[in-house]
């Protein structure tokens, strides 16, 4: 269980969530909706203990976490854009990162599934960015986290990679894991998500299922009912 309780956070005179209450209990896919500058990435890294907000509580299973970074050793998290150091290969950034977790990992299986043991001697900085995304979801799903966090995890992807995420995604749901993603790709949403939550202006104006979305307001699909959400709620 996370629960996000009454969170505020402003940089200078820009409010960036504004009173966010929600929580997340069960397993299952939850994707965090919204326009640029809504607030989606910063939610996250509040999660993660990498943004401190001026007012508000992070609670998981009944424990505020803010100030703390015990918790984060059970969160497995792919951020929007991966900087990894140029100079390392891959086979020593991943090697790197087990080091520093000391947690089981299943990082040979992953290398494997998006066939990247030609890349494992090449230097990151020599790699384009659908080869870097694998390092990154590799690092992402090698360890059995019972949180993850995925933001924006398609970008850069081609469509035999897509399938395979989506493959992980599901393994990993069926273990009870709560999933934590933000995308601007609504045909992953309607494939994948269990829950939505639509995100603008720093609050939050909807969580449900798409059925639930799409019937609130009259849309035949997700698309068209994001377009409607957010020209009520600019209107």
């Amino acid at each position: 269980m996370i629960s996000f309780q009454n969170i505020h956070k402003q940089y200078g005179r820009v409010k960036v969530l504004n009173g966010v209450d929600l929580g997340l209990s069960g397993g299952g896919v939850h994707t965090i909706l919204g326009p640029n500058g809504s607030g989606k990435t910063t939610l996250i890294k509040i999660l993660l203990g990498m943004v401190i907000p001026q007012k508000g509580e992070v609670v998981i299973d009944s424990k505020i976490v803010n100030g703390k970074w015990e918790y984060r050793n059970d969160i497995d998290y792919l951020p929007q854009i991966a900087r990894f150091p140029d100079n390392l290969s891959v086979s020593e950034l991943i090697k790197m990162i087990i080091h520093l977790r000391k947690k089981s990992n299943r990082s040979e299986e992953l290398i494997r599934l998006f066939k990247l043991e030609p890349f494992l001697d090449q230097k990151l900085g020599n790699l384009s960015g659908g080869t870097r995304q694998k390092v990154n979801l590799v690092l992402a799903f090698m360890f059995d986290s019972r949180i993850i966090i995925l933001d924006e995890p398609t970008t850069g992807l081609d469509p035999v990679a897509v399938v395979h995420l989506k493959e992980l995604i599901r393994k990993e749901r069926l273990k009870g894991k709560i999933i934590l993603v933000t995308t601007h790709i609504m045909s992953f949403v309607e494939e994948m998500a269990d829950q939505i939550i639509f995100l603008l202006e720093g609050k939050i104006y909807f969580k449900g299922t798409n059925e639930e979305l799409r019937a609130k307001n009259n849309s035949k699909n997700l698309e068209h009912a994001i377009a409607t959400l957010l020209e009520v709620n600019h209107a």
